[in-house]
């Protein structure tokens, strides 16, 4: 049987611990005698992930250990986002859509189709995702946001815009998901006295 990329978390693997990192690269150069600061803030944004996963017998971890397997070290990619997360602090209904195609790059994005004049449609930190299966994004939204009374809303992101965007592309505010592969290609697992095994991994989006 092929193996198919993204692959989903394996059922057995939950979450001791998740760390969440938003990367930004930005350059700052100060001058040695002012001080003065000149700053350069470049393209790249990615999101990355040190996950810890709950301490299990053989049976469940052999689940996981096979999932990091497939993934052949750096090669494959998964889909992974913040558990605790899953739902939106905003009220989030209706049925949002990315309003007129928007370049990549940009970090505003248009959007309509949510319920008409609502306030915190979505607040400050809620996930959106565009795309799906091997294109799944996730972005945060930054501010509180209301609908107006025709639903439209203008959302404030992080990252900024993977690849441009449609206009009526789905936008999706629940499980929201990114791809992320592995940081290194040395998959280990730590096997215990009790035969319990520990087993963590640190990813980034793959871009």
């Amino acid at each position: 049987m092929s193996i198919s990329y993204p692959l989903s978390l394996p059922t057995a693997m939950g979450f001791a611990s998740i760390r969440i990192n938003a990367h930004s690269v930005v350059a700052v150069s100060s001058s040695p005698f002012t001080g003065q600061q000149q700053v350069q803030a470049f393209p790249g944004q990615w999101w990355q992930a040190e996950v810890n996963i709950p301490p299990m017998k053989r049976a469940n971890a052999e689940e996981c250990i096979s999932f990091l397997l497939k993934l052949n070290g750096r090669y494959g990619t998964f889909l992974l986002g913040d558990p605790s997360a899953k739902v939106a602090r905003g009220i989030a209904t209706g049925t949002p859509l990315i309003k007129n195609a928007h370049a990549a790059a940009v970090n505003s994005l248009t959007t309509d189709g949510w319920t008409i004049s609502q306030t915190g449609i979505l607040k400050a930190g809620d996930y959106i995702q565009l795309g799906s299966g091997s294109t799944s994004r996730m972005y945060k939204n930054l501010s509180d946001v209301n609908s107006d009374g025709s639903g439209n809303a203008t959302l404030d992101i992080w990252p900024s815009l993977r690849t441009t965007a449609a206009d009526n592309d789905p936008i999706v505010v629940t499980s929201c998901k990114s791809v992320f592969r592995l940081m290194s290609n040395d998959m280990s697992w730590d096997v215990g006295e009790a035969q319990v095994y520990g087993i963590s991994f640190a990813a980034m989006e793959a871009i």
